[in-house]
């Protein structure tokens, strides 16, 4: 039996064609669901949207803290969950949020608990990012890295983690393929103007107001230069930064947080994004859309090999000339992300891995 390790958004879309293999396949499996995201927004919809068996969900229920705490609280949680379950050969994390540090750090004194790490290898270089420290140690402590590029898989060698690893392409690919629709969406704007998607969540650009002020002000002008309609399908802790700002934007429509289906119809459609997520990176590539980053680093250095993707800061000058760059290019990039077969790639190496340990433990 395996646990799989959820908490955010994120980690619920990208887990979920590996949690419909296993189904299938009938593999012995549950799910820990820590609650590190639990608004509606941010997660029931999700679960019943990409069909999450409620049945095998375990909640955990730890909710917002600040880092610290919230980490804290998963490892005791885990640990004592991992205590009573002793018929366990290993957990399953995704990516870099603390749900899945906390759960690496609570396996790691399980001596008979692998741990198995999908997405493994990202790296931005950027040790100011929180995501950055949990996903080195994590690769460190992990037993078998599910990585998503060649160029993952090089990082971890380079770190001196020589065994166990794999070039599996990324589930984001098998969670696109089976869940874009092509139907209208029932935002008629999208359907008549062009439009730019924003969004913005990551610390370095919502701990400060100012930082946040300036990016909208600078996507505002830059909508009105090119009379581009702005949706910006809004966090929550986002939106409570937002409410604080009395400015009103004329370009800018925000609305509460999307359905995945319904988001991905958004920026499939979309004339250009402007984010600061990890995971639209990859999104925009497959969906080839061009797309600016606000932020000084990327993890998915691929997209920027692509030219599909560029980094900027969101002072106007900077920004405006990063549009007008990107908005020229052709699109004429590929997909470095596999071909959407990249859960059931991981099970079977996840499968093999789990039978030749029980092998060794006889």
């Amino acid at each position: 039996m395996i646990s799989i390790v959820l908490g955010t958004r994120p980690e619920i879309i990208k887990l979920s064609p590996l949690i419909t293999v296993l189904k299938k396949k009938n593999y012995n499996f549950n799910i820990l669901h820590t609650g590190q995201h639990y608004s509606n927004s941010l997660n029931d919809i999700f679960l019943k949207q990409l069909q999450i068996p409620k049945n095998k969900i375990v909640n955990l229920n730890v909710g917002s803290h600040s880092h610290a705490k919230q980490t804290a609280i998963i490892i005791e949680k885990i640990e004592n969950f991992l205590k009573k379950n002793k018929k366990l050969k290993a957990i399953l994390v995704y990516g870099d949020t603390n749900s899945a540090f906390a759960a690496t750090i609570a396996a790691c004194k399980f001596y008979h608990i692998k741990i198995i790490h999908l997405e493994a290898g990202l790296r931005s270089f950027d040790k100011l990012m929180p995501e950055e420290i949990n996903r080195r140690l994590i690769d460190h402590a992990s037993d078998l890295l599910l990585c998503p590029t060649q160029i993952s898989k090089k990082y971890l060698i380079n770190e001196g983690i020589k065994k166990n690893i794999f070039v599996t392409g990324n589930t984001i690919v098998d969670a696109i393929k089976n869940n874009l629709q092509n139907n209208n969406l029932n935002f008629k704007p999208l359907t008549l103007n062009k439009y730019i998607t924003l969004t913005i969540h990551r610390e370095e650009n919502t701990l400060d107001i100012s930082q946040l002020k300036k990016i909208l002000n600078s996507v505002e002008k830059i909508a009105t230069e090119l009379n581009y309609e702005v949706f910006f399908p809004c966090h929550p802790k986002t939106k409570k930064l937002l409410n604080k700002i009395k400015k009103k934007y004329l370009k800018i429509n925000i609305i509460n947080p999307l359905d995945y289906i319904s988001f991905l119809n958004v920026i499939k459609k979309s004339n250009l994004i402007i984010s600061d997520s990890g995971g639209i990176q990859e999104e925009a590539c497959i969906l080839r859309v061009p797309l600016i980053t606000i932020r000084k680093s990327t993890e998915r250095p691929e997209t920027l090999i692509m030219k599909c993707n560029l980094l900027s800061n969101p002072d106007y000058k900077e920004l405006k000339k990063n549009v007008a760059k990107i908005l020229k290019q052709k699109i004429n990039w590929s997909n470095p992300y596999g071909k959407g077969n990249s859960a059931l790639l991981s099970y079977k190496i996840i499968k093999k891995f789990i039978e030749k340990n029980e092998q060794k433990s006889y």
